[in-house]
């Protein structure tokens, strides 16, 4: 079952009124980080870019560019994939409101099969926490909550794979945005619950996790930067930038150059 099939639950974790502050603004800080990246690139490049926005949800960080003339202007194709066909569904809804069909196409897919795409692209995002919602296959988010053993996440082999594919279409001198991600502290890990809760749902992790999970089976993981550079070892560690998205030790976003 995907975290995502629920369309009730979709649109409550797109929805202002369930969302904390702190998420709202996170959003905000990394898609003015994202700006100034896709500004970088394209000057890089010399001409507008190919782009994939792996989980793209509500075609949000689209419909923000959009509104950009300079922006959109940098950007020759916007593609986006989704697992969930409640997203998908949002992301086509937006494309047509906007009268951006021509430019924003999106596909069904699950980010495993992400080498199954046809084209490379000059950059790829991931975009407000999903980077986080690579959790393995084999989590018992049924009998967890009553589990003295902890799900251990030295390793994240779901996360490594999404991201070595995404590396593998990516084009020479390209980048790979990740975030805004949850950064692994005690503070951050309470704010995650209490969004949890404030959308109705049950909280099945505790303090000795490293990620939030709940009976609904949302997930959500906190990284370190140590951590991030293990799940991401085809990449030179000088080639990963993590750059704050608040004062507070609460979001990140993390770029991966090539």
């Amino acid at each position: 079952m995907n975290m995502y099939d629920n369309e009730n639950t979709v649109q409550k974790s797109f929805d202002d009124h369930y969302l904390s502050e702190d998420l709202i603004q996170a959003q905000w800080a990394e898609f003015t980080e994202l700006k100034k990246v896709i500004s970088e690139v394209f000057l890089k490049k010399g001409s507008p870019l190919t782009l994939l926005d792996i989980g793209i949800g509500s075609a949000r960080i689209a419909r923000h560019l959009s509104a950009i003339p300079e922006m959109w202007k940098m950007i020759e194709i916007y593609e986006g994939t989704d697992n969930a066909e409640a997203c998908i569904k949002l992301s086509q809804a937006t494309a047509k409101e906007l009268r951006i069909e021509d430019k924003l196409k999106v596909h069904l897919l699950d980010a495993i099969h992400l080498d199954q795409l046809p084209k490379k692209y000059d950059l790829i995002i991931c975009t407000w926490f999903t980077p986080g919602n690579f959790y393995p296959e084999n989590f018992p988010f049924s009998e967890y909550n009553d589990s003295s053993k902890r799900f251990d996440l030295s390793k994240n082999e779901k996360f490594s794979s999404v991201f070595s594919k995404a590396n593998s279409i990516l084009n020479s001198g390209g980048e790979i945005i990740l975030g805004a991600c949850y950064i692994d502290n005690d503070n951050t890990r309470k704010k995650q619950e209490q969004s949890y809760l404030k959308m109705g749902m049950k909280v099945i992790t505790n303090a000795s996790d490293s990620f939030t999970a709940t009976k609904e089976q949302f997930w959500s993981q906190r990284f370190t930067q140590e951590k991030i550079k293990a799940y991401l070892p085809f990449v030179a560690p000088e080639n990963i930038v993590f750059t704050a998205l608040d004062p507070y030790n609460y979001a990140m976003q993390i770029r991966i150059k090539k």
